[in-house]
């Protein structure tokens, strides 16, 4: 009986033991919890997630509906004050009424897509916005394509615009890109296609485009580059319009030829794409690229008579002509002699010239600044100042002709070394000019030293007359320009600008009196609401009469200087041409120190004409002499222009040197 009490005790003992290791149920449980929900986390977090996002979501929806509807109340404004404001367009006319260059904005005529050929329209929409017709003015598709294609390449590389936004952008806002502007034109989108129908948006969508060239407007688009209406435009034709939209000044078919060309073809395969035929009876059968009315001629020019009108009229809200004194076919003749002469003496490093021509009332009839006015718009003849060598010595024998001098007195042509004062600008205390191949002749007759530029001469002339005197001369000339006052400037060391030369010459040719070198005639406008009195706003004046600035005896005598030098002398190729025979020729050559700068500038009865070959940068040409091409183009210049009677002087000359007295004068005087 005990065996069993104590056998009971041991059990309940172990038992109690076991029970006392076990956890109570509440702690179990507690824990059980705490697996649960380690093991359930992400449950939580997507549920707060989910819920912060909405409540972000609901503030930003509140937010950008606020900022939408603070921008939209700018739009009654905004619509009432369309952007339809240009620059008034200034047209340059040569003597002969042809288009030489514009100016400004071109508008050209209101046109509807209906008046047009469907191939037109079809064009810009293919490349433009191909769902223009479905969509409600922004087009999801096309936005989606556009974001995708920019994520992948990693920058802006396609824009989602559609045709009715551009609009919205062009008529309504300004070209900044911000949030507000952004969204100003996705509302003033929706307001368009509510208010007008599809044919009127892209009509005036078409109306209002601007494709290079200072044309707004298809119809001025067509007038500038093929010189017909829009609505006769063929499909090559309104394919290049359709591509110049993407980059108007980067795919202009003038400068850029076959930029415009290649995008051209980019629009005729998307046409093709949408089903378009592009070769119907209005195709070229060619994909080529379209004839381009090429206003690029006469551009040094159009700039030089721009900036004269805008000082002659002054800011002007009306269109307008001017008509000026160039002729566009001696300019064109011009140009191509230039390039042609550049291109052929590459070789000896010559990379510009320019030439100025202009008949004895002063009209300028050509202009060319540089050889090629798309790389360059810095005009060479007006605008830079070059060393004019041995064609700045005419001034400076009549410098001694004025104080006594005659062209049979003589003068000592040999080595010369002066020494200085300080030193000069090369760093030397001393002068020593030399002549062309070191060749010296002794004591010379004036004449005889500027019909051979014999340099030593000339230096020893200016010494004994002074400097101070040759400068004044070249001021009585109409010179401007800076002047060294040193023995050097008898060589022509000073750089003057051409049309300085040009004018000096031409008061050689005109006996001794000024010559007014001018380009604009008359200027005109279209518009009857511009002035109150007529459509001529600008009229040049009858030239006054000129006074005598040197005597004409003086005149007389260094123009018989002048004509030797085309006869026996440094520019004697000039009366090598059997087509200037009979032809009173005069003038200089010139070439500066080391050939950087080679000229030659001379008159006849009717034409003054300056020709300069040289580099921009001053470095040296290969042997390139003012009695070589520069005389060249001088010929064949002076050829060209006595075949135009139109072009000769309106009146004749009063100098002394055309007339019969003077001519008879010339023949029997003892110089």
């Amino acid at each position: 009986m005990a065996r069993k009490q104590i056998s009971k005790k041991a059990k309940n003992k172990k038992a109690n033991k076991k029970n006392a290791n076990k956890k109570p149920a509440h702690k179990k449980n507690k824990k059980a919890k705490k697996s649960a929900i380690a093991a359930r986390p992400s449950l939580s977090v997507i549920g707060f997630l989910f819920k912060w996002c909405v409540v972000i979501g609901l503030w930003g929806l509140l937010f950008a509906s606020l900022l939408t509807a603070w921008y939209a109340a700018e739009l009654p404004k905004i619509i009432e004050s369309p952007h339809f404001e240009r620059q008034s367009t200034h047209i340059i006319l040569d003597r002969n009424d042809k288009i030489i260059r514009r100016y400004g904005d071109i508008q050209g005529n209101t046109i509807e897509v209906s008046q047009l050929p469907s191939y037109v329209p079809a064009a810009f929409l293919a490349i433009e916005d191909r769902r223009f017709y479905s969509h409600f003015g922004i087009d999801p598709i096309g936005l989606a394509r556009a974001m995708a294609t920019n994520l992948t390449k990693g920058h802006i590389a396609q824009g989602g615009s559609t045709i009715t936004q551009q609009l919205a952008k062009n008529l309504f806002l300004t070209p900044d890109r911000t949030i507000k502007r952004k969204v100003q034109e996705v509302l003033l989108s929706f307001w368009l296609e509510q208010e007008f129908t599809k044919d009127e948006i892209l009509s005036t969508y078409l109306n209002r485009v601007y494709f290079g060239a200072g044309a707004y407007g298809i119809d001025a688009a067509s007038q500038v580059y093929f010189q017909k209406s829009a609505n006769e435009l063929n499909v090559e034709q309104a394919a290049l319009l359709a591509g110049l939209l993407k980059a108007p000044s980067r795919l202009s078919p003038r400068s850029n030829p076959e930029g415009a060309q290649k995008r051209m073809r980019v629009v005729l395969a998307a046409m093709k794409d949408m089903g378009i035929d592009t070769n119907s009876s209005h195709s070229s059968k060619n994909t080529a690229l379209p004839v381009i009315h090429n206003e690029n001629h006469a551009g040094y020019f159009g700039d030089w008579i721009s900036g004269q009108v805008n000082d002659i009229t002054g800011h002007t809200s009306f269109d307008i002509s001017v008509k000026t004194t160039l002729d566009l076919e001696l300019q064109e003749f011009c140009e191509k002699l230039l390039r042609d002469t550049v291109n052929a003496n590459k070789d000896r490093h010559v990379s510009q010239g320019a030439i100025i021509v202009a008949n004895l009332d002063g009209d300028i009839l050509a202009m060319v600044g540089g050889v090629d006015y798309s790389k360059s718009q810095f005009n060479r003849a007006v605008q830079a100042r070059r060393a004019p060598g041995s064609a700045f010595k005419p001034i400076v024998y009549l410098s001694a002709i004025e104080q006594g001098w005659k062209p049979s007195d003589e003068i000592l042509d040999a080595p010369l070394d002066i020494q200085l004062k300080t030193k000069n600008k090369d760093g030397k205390q001393n002068y020593d000019p030399s002549n062309f191949n070191n060749e010296y002749h002794g004591k010379v007759s004036l004449e005889y030293a500027l019909t051979n530029s014999l340099n030593t001469a000339a230096v020893r002339l200016m010494q004994e007359t002074s400097v101070k005197n040759t400068i004044d001369t070249a001021r009585k000339t109409g010179i401007t320009a800076p002047l060294e006052r040193d023995l050097s400037l008898a060589l022509g060391s000073s750089g003057v600008p051409m049309i300085d030369m040009l004018r000096t010459y031409g008061m050689f040719a005109k006996g001794g009196q000024p010559l007014d070198l001018h380009g604009v005639n008359t200027i005109t406008t279209e518009d009857d609401t511009a002035t109150t009195d007529a459509s001529v706003i600008y009229e040049r004046p009858a030239a006054p009469k000129t006074k005598q600035i040197f005597k004409s005896s003086s005149i007389r005598k260094l123009d018989h200087m002048l004509q030797s030098v085309t006869e026996d002398g440094t520019g004697k190729i000039i009366k090598q041409s059997s087509a200037l025979s009979g032809i009173k020729t005069a003038g200089k050559t010139g070439t500066s120190q080391d050939y950087r700068d080679a000229w030659f500038i001379g008159y006849t009865d009717q034409y003054v004409a300056a020709i300069w070959l040289g580099n921009d940068d001053n470095s040296p040409m290969a042997s390139i002499t003012g009695g070589g091409a520069p005389a060249r183009i001088w010929r064949d210049v002076m050829i060209e222009s006595h075949k135009r009677k139109e072009l000769a002087p309106l009146s004749s000359s009063e100098s002394g040197i055309t007339d019969q007295f003077s001519t008879l004068l010339d023949r029997i005087v003892p110089w």
